[in-house]
């Protein structure tokens, strides 16, 4: 009997713990995070959270738990968790902040927030709200395949479009 209460354990302590720590993904704090990025040349996903968001704890069940989602993550994007109440000290731009500090700086006010930097730590953008989960893949898609960057516009991504479709480029027709 023992023996199986013992075999037993390693498995209830895995059905205990939260999605994310299961499937390895990979939550940085904000310092580590962004030196990461720097180091390998990924985007940053900063999502932006409150421990009493409801809506928050539903975007870790549902969109952050999803395997396509962690997959994707990991090839493309280093993550960082920040607690917008927290008074954990980070850095930023040369100076001492709290993350609560931080996350009013990136003008976050609603929870969740996912923030997208650049492998430099320049701000893409904010996407407030719960993002539902095929959605928020495609956005992983239209940043971390260099859409964005390349000039292209979300919704013509998402209709599945390019600027090459239209005849164009970026600096306009030739």
């Amino acid at each position: 009997m023992r023996r199986a209460i013992t075999m037993a354990f390693p498995a209830l302590i895995l059905l205990l713990q939260p999605p994310a720590a299961m499937a390895g993904n990979a939550w940085r704090a904000w310092d580590p995070g962004l030196a990461e990025a720097g180091t390998m040349g990924r985007p940053v996903l900063v999502d932006v959270y409150t421990d009493w968001c409801g809506w928050c704890k539903r975007m870790d069940r549902d969109v952050y738990a999803r395997r396509d989602v962690q997959e994707y993550l990991a090839r493309k994007f280093i993550t960082v968790k920040l607690n917008a109440e927290s008074n954990d000290v980070v850095r930023h731009e040369g100076r001492t902040l709290t993350s609560r500090s931080l996350a009013a700086r990136y003008g976050v006010n609603s929870y969740p927030t996912t923030i997208f930097l650049s492998p430099r730590g320049t701000h893409l953008g904010n996407v407030p709200g719960y993002i539902p989960p095929d959605r928020f893949l495609l956005l992983l898609r239209y940043i971390g395949d260099g859409h964005m960057e390349r000039g292209q516009s979300f919704e013509e991504f998402a209709r599945g479009g390019t600027s090459e479709t239209r005849g164009g480029t970026r600096a306009g027709r030739r």
